[in-house]
């Protein structure tokens, strides 16, 4: 059997945070709810969850706050532009003041970016169909 038919899709997206409380409070915000919260040693440890998406939150390993090996991560959306007025009115801090395109896939992509709260870029992104 190919190792890859066992190979479903992400698991989770792993990210040290400095303040977890606020982190958590950030992304329910945006629609995630917390899947689970625990301990892992001193660590502070919250699974956030939005549907298939899976982020893991830690609080003991001191964040970077800056770009690294992981420049972003995408939440998949079907209306750009409704997101887009519902994430502006929660006054986080957006990358580009407007929806963005590129040619990307058959159709193109729609897309904006904002950052969080230990400066992880985070884009919602709409392929056209």
């Amino acid at each position: 059997m190919e190792y890859t038919n066992l190979l479903t899709g992400i698991q989770h997206i792993g990210m040290p945070v400095n303040d977890i409380e606020d982190t958590i409070c950030f992304y329910e915000r945006l629609g995630f709810s917390v899947a689970l919260e625990t301990q892992n040693g001193k660590d502070k440890v919250a699974f956030m969850q939005l549907k298939n998406l899976v982020i893991e939150l830690y609080e003991g390993e001191a964040s970077n706050v800056q770009n690294g090996a992981i420049n972003h991560f995408a939440i998949d959306v079907k209306n750009i532009e409704e997101v887009f007025k519902a994430v502006k009115n929660l006054g986080v801090n957006l990358l580009t003041p407007e929806i963005q395109a590129l040619p990307f896939w058959e159709k193109g992509v729609r897309f904006f970016t904002i950052t969080g709260p230990n400066n992880e870029k985070i884009e919602f992104c709409e392929r056209l169909a």
